[in-house]
């Protein structure tokens, strides 16, 4: 047993040769070197100079506290270099202190046990802890696009990623829009309004003379016959009898006295001049051709009368 004055001594030593010291040492009054194979402690009471053991002669200086019982690094942490209390391990990595491995830094990560290095996250993908077995995709509506990501970014307003561990976030397509960052869709603009542009935040109302229904992407013109003078509309009305439409955008006319306009009419009809005129729904011969074809009647029964009374005379 050691007395009083060399367990003093002992607890000054650094933790690590304390607690080597406590397991099995060699004590000498000259330079230390290494102990035999028997782990029996020698003292000399004059002076008390400790000496660590070896504990394998495939590590020799080993000063490590119980390695002849190691266990890998957990998932997520990596073996650290710089602690000595894993030096009698045979493979590095492995030793049952959790003081001789490291955890994965942020953006790193590593799934197998006893391994020396982490690796980062792929782009698509981050760690946002320490010492992670696994990365996380980035979710929808945000993206990666460098290795070794502890967070990913939103998709900035008029851009979207619709899938897991995107790269990249597309633009909304024309006819949709995104008004808000982190879009995993663009939304399909309204009925009455388009988006003339992609990576729109926003909707713009069709013009008066145009519309557009809520299946369709993009405005559209009247078509002929129909009118529509208000903003954002998604359909256009015919133009009603007894008026004209001669432009989509502006309000029907109405129809002259003398003229027709049926539904849907660009212009006003009209009878022949001169020798027509309106009645009712209808044209009918004005009194100039009347006159025309009493005159034109009589002169052609006198032409046959002629015709008639020359051939009797001849006969």
């Amino acid at each position: 047993m050691f007395d009083n004055s060399w367990r003093m001594d002992c607890r000054g030593i650094l933790p690590v040769v304390f607690a080597a010291c406590c397991i099995g040492m060699s004590l000498s009054q000259t330079t230390p070197t290494p102990a035999v194979t028997s782990t029996t402690p020698s003292v000399n009471v004059t002076t008390l100079t400790v000496t660590p053991m070896i504990l394998s002669s495939t590590t020799p200086g080993c000063t490590a506290l119980n390695t002849s019982t190691c266990e890998s690094c957990a998932p997520g942490f990596l073996y650290d270099n710089n602690t000595l209390m894993c030096s009698c391990c045979s493979v590095p990595g492995q030793c049952l202190f959790p003081g001789a491995c490291l955890p994965c830094t942020k953006g790193f990560y590593q799934p197998l046990s006893g391994q020396q290095q982490c690796w980062p996250c792929n782009r698509g993908y981050y760690t946002n802890i320490t010492g992670s077995p696994l990365c996380n995709p980035c979710p929808a509506g945000s993206f990666n696009n460098n290795t070794g990501a502890d967070s990913c970014t939103s998709c900035s307003p008029g851009f979207h990623s619709s899938h897991q561990s995107s790269t990249s976030c597309a633009p909304c397509a024309l006819g949709s829009f995104c008004n808000s960052s982190g879009c995993a869709q663009c939304q399909t603009c309204p009925g009455g309004a388009e988006a003339l542009q992609t990576a729109a935040i926003g909707c713009t109302p069709c013009r008066p003379g145009m519309h557009k229904p809520p299946h369709q992407t993009l405005c559209q013109i009247c078509s002929s016959g129909f009118f529509q003078i208000h903003w954002g509309q998604e359909n256009c009305n015919v133009c009603p009898e007894n008026h004209y439409c001669p432009s989509p955008d502006v309000s029907p006319i109405q129809c002259p006295g003398d003229a027709f306009c049926p539904e849907g009419s660009l212009a006003p009809s009209y009878c022949m001049e001169t020798f027509f005129r309106k009645a009712g729904d209808t044209c009918e011969f004005a009194p100039v051709t009347i006159a025309l074809l009493v005159i034109g009647g009589g002169v052609a029964l006198l032409f046959i009368i002629l015709v008639v009374l020359r051939r009797r005379r001849d006969t």
